[in-house]
């Protein structure tokens, strides 16, 4: 049987890695890790680097940083589907994000390059509270946010996995697009609560408008290409259009999506959330 070759862009990132992990227990199966710091260097900045990655790699699983609404990225994704398609790679699945206008052009883009593809758009991550943007904030026991009561369906990076590596197996996945959130809908003053109360800790959730959150960034010497990305999520994107949850999880794995409560639990067993660990 032919080794299906598969390419994982951001492979160290919070899905990429997961779908590398995934990929690694399946036979027939050779992946390669697209990233900065490894042996075959990627990096979406220098094309010079694409096409040795790309040698003779039948899929990819594209994973964009900061993200696909940056301007400027759409020029991006277009040259790298071009030579991927022309390098031979035949089927190309996508992280997009839901809700995001200014992705969907770069959706478009892959649909058009490229010889099949799996649209995978996804929600607000769990993981973000204890891998990324709101870790730090959680161990400081002090969380201020904007968008404090909109409702978000936060999806569990590990269901985003399974789905990624689901499509890329898979044939029946071609020409889908799928958009993936957990099971109910949650305020981040609710999530960051529940948090509270599974880890015992006292945390406090502060509203901010966005103008408030973006000069705390700026004392906090975040780099402008960050606070415009946090910015356009807060005023474009977290306004409520997202504010509504889908089966595509379950109608792909054959299970319910993973809820957040379920994510608190594990994550907290890990000793991430505890303050002790972080500080030694």
């Amino acid at each position: 049987m032919k080794t299906n070759k598969i390419l994982v862009l951001g492979g160290n990132g919070k899905t990429g890695r997961r779908v590398v992990q995934l990929l690694n227990d399946k036979k027939d199966v050779e992946v390669r890790i697209g990233s900065r710091t490894v042996a075959i260097p990627f990096d979406w900045e220098k094309p010079e680097t694409w096409p040795l990655v790309l040698k003779d790699i039948d899929s990819v699983y594209i994973t964009f940083q900061p993200d696909l609404a940056v301007p400027g990225t759409p020029e991006i994704i277009r040259k790298f589907t071009i030579l991927a398609a022309k390098l031979g790679v035949e089927k190309i699945v996508l992280l997009s994000g839901r809700g995001e206008k200014e992705a969907q052009v770069c959706e478009e883009i892959i649909k058009a390059a490229a010889q099949k593809w799996t649209i995978v758009r996804a929600s607000w991550f769990n993981q973000n509270f204890s891998e990324s943007i709101f870790l730090e904030p959680v161990l400081a026991g002090f969380v201020a946010l904007p968008q404090a009561d909109v409702l978000e369906p936060f999806t569990d990076a590990d269901d985003i996995a399974e789905v990624v590596t689901e499509a890329l197996l898979n044939e029946k996945h071609n020409g889908q697009t799928y958009e993936l959130t957990g099971p109910r809908l949650l305020s981040f003053q609710q999530a960051v609560a529940e948090i509270a109360k599974t880890t015992q800790r006292k945390i406090i959730f502060q509203p901010v408008t966005i103008d408030e959150y973006v000069t705390m960034l700026r004392e906090y010497q975040v780099p402008e290409e960050e606070i415009w990305l946090v910015n356009y999520l807060f005023t474009e994107v977290l306004d409520g259009r997202n504010s509504s949850i889908t089966t595509d999880i379950e109608k792909v794995l054959g299970r319910k999506a993973t809820d957040f409560t379920a994510y608190v639990q594990k994550t907290a067993q890990s000793g991430i959330w505890n303050t002790i660990n972080q500080l030694s």
